[in-house]
C-alpha cells in the first residue's frame, strides 16, 4: 500500500509513502471534517490512497495572488 500526495492545482507529485499499514491519526487525516476528507482524500481498489494537498510553487503563488482561491486551478 502506499500513499500519494499530489498538489490539487498542478498535479504534480509532492511526495509518497510505501507502507504495509497506516495510522490515520499519524497522518493528521482526523483532523479534517467530513467534506474535506471527501474531497482531499481518495481510496483505490488496490489499497493505495490518494491525497489531494498543495506544493509550495502553488501555496507561493497563491499568497501572492489571493484571487487565485476563487479558482480550481490556476495554472495554465
Amino acid at each position: 500500500m502506499s500513499i500519494h500526495y499530489k498538489c490539487r492545482h498542478c498535479g504534480v507529485s509532492v511526495g509518497k509513502i510505501d507502507t504495509m499499514s497506516v495510522d490515520s491519526q499519524a497522518l493528521g487525516f482526523h483532523q479534517l471534517d467530513d467534506q474535506d476528507r471527501m474531497n482531499m482524500i481518495s481510496y483505490q481498489n488496490d489499497g493505495d490512497i490518494h491525497v489531494k494537498t498543495i506544493c509550495e510553487d502553488c501555496h507561493e503563488a497563491l499568497e501572492r495572488n489571493p484571487q487565485f482561491h476563487e479558482a480550481e486551478t490556476f495554472i495554465h
